[in-house]
């Protein structure tokens, strides 16, 4: 029987809409599992990439406080240097010569701190005084005054300052810190000179010598010995029957600098700043302790620079009491009050010692990751 021709039609339009169709479906299908396989792809290499930053980004050190700013805008250290209030911005200096002068400094040496900064300001320093006697306006007749950062605390310690205003942060654009006392005579010392010499010699801290003659010396190793331009150690007996000689390693025959008129360099200005205790102010202690922060080797990076030497004049500035513009004082009252000031400061002093030296025992025991240098090795029993 034949087919009728419509039906035939039909069957052959509907076997290739039919094809068509499942043509259509197969091709589709591989694109959209290709589109899947490269959605797929790229959802895994993103995830590795936030995987890749997470971990960068962890590794980062950024300073405590600054977590929630980007990175470029973070400003980690400052300057102690003054800026303009209107005018052009100016161009950066170079900070690689600038140096750093701190006094604490009361009216009454006023002579002698003038001629002690006007030798370091010819010689690119930022000048920084410590006011403990709280009087500011009667050095404003110096030239120097307006360019110098002036601190006001009335009876504090030139240590109370250090620790207050000389964090690492702030100062850590000064190659050398000279943090000195104000009765010291510099008729015999080169700023210049100074500077190269410890530069020279790689003494990370210092100090100028003392002119035995004249100065108040507590120590010998401070004292000038004119033969040499520097010395690290000496060979005498000292206080308590003690003798130093060249195989000495400890403080005070070497590794050591006294208090009055210290220089330290950068990074052992970073290391001391965090050994001064916030609430010693007279840092009684502190001198022995300083060979830690030397940068390696006391007897070599600590020394006493004996070309350029200073007069330590030993004077009670401490203690004293502020002085009074309105009233006329009685000198026999003023020094009877100012003698018992100073024998209360020295008593203090000795208490924040041994204060000083407990808390190091302390710390040095409790400290189970530090390793002491300088540690003496335990003593054989004599067989």
């Amino acid at each position: 029987m034949v087919e009728p021709r419509r039906q035939r039609t039909f069957r052959c339009r509907f076997l290739c809409m039919l094809f068509l169709l499942s043509a259509g479906f197969f091709i589709g299908s591989a694109f959209v599992v290709t589109d899947y396989k490269e959605r797929f792809l790229s959802w895994g290499f993103v995830d590795a990439m936030q995987n890749t930053r997470l971990k960068t980004c962890e590794t980062q050190c950024r300073p405590q406080g600054s977590e929630s700013l980007p990175k470029g805008i973070v400003s980690k250290t400052s300057d102690l240097e003054m800026r303009p209030l209107w005018g052009p911005l100016d161009k950066k200096k170079s900070k690689s010569s600038m140096n750093l002068l701190a006094i604490a400094a009361g009216i009454k040496q006023k002579e002698s701190v003038n001629k002690i900064v006007k030798k370091f300001l010819s010689s690119d320093f930022v000048v920084m005084l410590f006011h403990y006697d709280g009087i500011v306006d009667d050095w404003r007749d110096l030239v120097w005054s307006d360019h110098a950062i002036h601190v006001s605390a009335v009876n504090q310690t030139k240590w109370w300052f250090a620790k207050r205003f000389l964090h690492p942060d702030i100062v850590s654009e000064y190659a050398y810190i000279f943090l000195w006392d104000e009765d010291l005579g510099i008729e015999n010392f080169n700023v210049g000179r100074y500077l190269k010499i410890i530069k020279e010699e790689g003494l990370e801290i210092s100090q100028p010598a003392l002119d035995p003659n004249i100065s108040e010396v507590h120590h010998h190793l401070t004292a000038r010995d004119s033969r040499s331009k520097v010395h690290r150690k000496i060979n005498k007996l000292i206080g308590g029957g003690r003798k130093c000689d060249a195989n000495s390693t400890e403080p005070p025959c070497t590794g050591w600098v006294e208090m009055m008129a210290p220089v330290f360099s950068r990074a052992s200005w970073h290391c001391a700043w965090h050994m001064i205790q916030n609430d010693l102010v007279h840092a009684w202690g502190l001198d022995f302790q300083l060979g830690y922060c030397a940068q390696g080797d006391r007897t070599k990076n600590i020394g006493i620079v004996d070309s350029e030497y200073i007069i330590h004049y030993g004077l009670p500035t401490l203690g004293g009491s502020v002085a009074n513009k309105t009233e006329e004082p009685n000198q026999a009252t003023h020094d009877m009050s100012s003698h018992s000031s100073e024998k209360l400061v020295r008593k203090r002093s000795f208490v924040e010692l041994e204060i000083f030296k407990n808390r190091w025992k302390k710390a040095v025991k409790e400290d189970n990751c530090w390793i002491d240098p300088y540690k003496k090795p335990p003593q054989q029993g004599k067989s």
